[in-house]
C-alpha cells in the first residue's frame, strides 16, 4: 500500500513538473515589416519590493508566452535589504542565465523611485543600475540616458501619487524637453491612464503597458480567465537592439484587460491579420437572408458596432468575433440595389481597439457578393 502512494505520488509531483513547463503563446498576430513582440518591462523581486526570486520572473515570462521582460527594481526602495545584501544589477546577474536557457530577451533594468513629481521612472536598457542612484532624481534619469537607456514615467495616475487628477508636471516636460524622457504607461498594475494616451500622441511619447508585478504572477492573472497585460513591441528582428529601436520610434501598441490600445498604423493590420471571411461569395438578393462567416485567429474578442448604412442591404449592427472561434453576420438584402454591389462593404468600429481616449479603430469587413 505505501508502494502504491509512493508511486502516485511521483505520477502526481512529475504530472504537475509538466504542467509547470508548458507554454501559453499569445496569439497575436505579427504585422507586414515587423515581429509582434509580447513584452513586460515592470516587474519586481526580492531585490526590492516583490516576493519572488529573479529566475521565477523567467520562469513566468515563458510560460506565459512573452518575447522579452526588464526586473525593474526599486533603486531606492528595497525593504528586503537587511536579508537580501546585493548590488542594484543583482537580479538582473541572477536571472540572466535561465532568461538565455529559456530563450527570453532579458533587458537590464532598474527604477527611480521619488514622490510625485516626478513619481516613479523606469531605465531599460542601461548599463549599470549601481551609477544610477543619486541624490538627485534628474541626475538619476541623466545618467540612465547617457549609459543608453530608455526612460519612461510609470503609472502617471496612480491614486498613491495622484488621488484627485492625473496631472503633466513641469518637471515631466524637463525630462522631455532634455531628450531623456522617452516614454509613459498607459496601462499598469490594473489601472488604465487615458490621459497618458493622449498625452503620447501629443507629446511623441512611446505607449507601454505593463505588470508592475511584485508578487506570483498566478495569483494577480488567472490563465483561464484574464490575461497579463503586455507591450507590444512592432521589431524588425526578435534581439535586443530592435527592441530598443522599435521603443525609440514609438512602434508599440498595448494589451490589457481584452483591449488593444495605440495608433491605427498598428492596429489595422492587426485586426487584418486576425480576421478571415471564409465565404467564397455570399450570392445576397433582394428579400433574401445570407450569413458572412468571419473567423478570428487571435486572442482578442473583437467588439464590433456599425458605423454607417450600406446600399441594398442591411447588416448586424453589435457583433462579437470571438477569439479563435468563426462568427456568423447576418446581411438582408432589402432593395434591388443589391445588384449593383459586387462585393459587400460592412463598416464597424472595434471598441475594443482605442486609438485615443474615445476614438475607436475604423474597419470593413468585405465579403463577395
Amino acid at each position: 500500500m505505501r508502494r502504491v502512494f509512493i508511486v502516485g505520488l511521483l505520477i502526481v509531483l512529475w504530472t504537475g513538473q509538466l504542467n509547470a513547463q508548458s507554454r501559453n503563446e499569445i496569439q497575436i498576430p505579427d504585422i507586414p515589416g515587423y515581429h509582434t513582440l509580447k513584452c513586460d518591462f515592470h516587474m519586481h523581486t526580492v531585490f526590492s519590493d516583490g516576493d519572488v526570486w529573479p529566475t521565477v520572473r523567467v520562469k513566468e515570462a515563458w510560460e506565459q508566452g512573452l518575447d522579452a521582460i526588464a526586473i525593474t527594481d526599486h533603486i531606492e526602495y528595497r525593504p528586503h535589504s537587511q536579508d537580501i545584501v546585493s548590488d542594484h544589477n543583482r537580479s538582473y546577474e541572477i536571472a540572466r542565465p535561465l532568461a538565455e536557457q529559456k530563450g527570453i530577451i532579458l533587458i537590464r533594468g532598474a527604477e527611480i523611485t521619488r514622490r510625485m513629481p516626478p513619481g516613479h521612472l523606469n531605465a531599460i536598457f542601461i548599463t549599470n543600475a549601481n551609477l544610477i542612484e543619486r541624490d538627485d532624481w534628474f541626475e538619476a534619469c541623466r545618467e540612465a540616458k547617457d549609459q543608453g537607456g530608455f526612460v519612461f514615467w510609470n503609472h502617471p495616475g496612480w491614486k498613491k501619487q495622484q488621488p484627485e487628477r492625473t496631472l503633466w508636471w513641469s518637471q515631466h516636460t524637463r525630462l522631455l524637453e532634455a531628450g531623456i524622457l522617452g516614454g509613459i504607461e498607459v496601462y499598469s498594475n490594473k489601472g488604465f491612464y487615458p490621459e497618458a494616451l493622449k498625452w503620447s500622441r501629443e507629446k511623441k511619447l512611446t505607449i507601454l503597458a505593463n505588470s508592475d508585478i511584485h508578487g506570483a504572477v498566478e495569483s494577480s492573472y488567472n490563465p483561464a480567465g484574464s490575461h497579463r497585460s503586455v507591450t507590444l513591441v512592432f521589431a524588425t528582428e526578435r534581439k535586443a537592439e530592435s527592441i530598443r529601436h522599435a521603443l525609440e520610434s514609438q512602434r508599440t501598441a498595448v494589451y490589457f484587460e481584452g483591449n488593444l490600445a495605440g495608433e491605427s498604423r498598428f492596429l489595422t493590420p492587426i485586426f487584418n491579420a486576425s480576421v478571415e471571411i471564409l465565404n467564397d461569395y455570399v450570392g445576397l438578393e433582394n428579400n433574401q437572408v445570407r450569413f458572412i462567416q468571419v473567423h478570428n485567429h487571435s486572442d482578442v474578442d473583437y467588439v464590433l458596432k456599425s458605423t454607417q448604412t450600406a446600399i441594398g442591404f442591411n447588416y448586424q449592427k453589435e457583433v462579437v468575433l470571438k477569439a479563435h472561434r468563426t462568427t456568423m453576420i447576418e446581411v438582408n438584402g432589402i432593395s434591388d440595389e443589391i445588384k449593383d454591389q459586387d462585393i459587400l462593404k460592412l463598416k464597424y468600429e472595434v471598441l475594443n481597439l482605442i486609438v485615443a481616449p474615445g476614438e475607436y479603430l475604423q474597419v470593413v469587413l468585405e465579403a463577395y457578393n
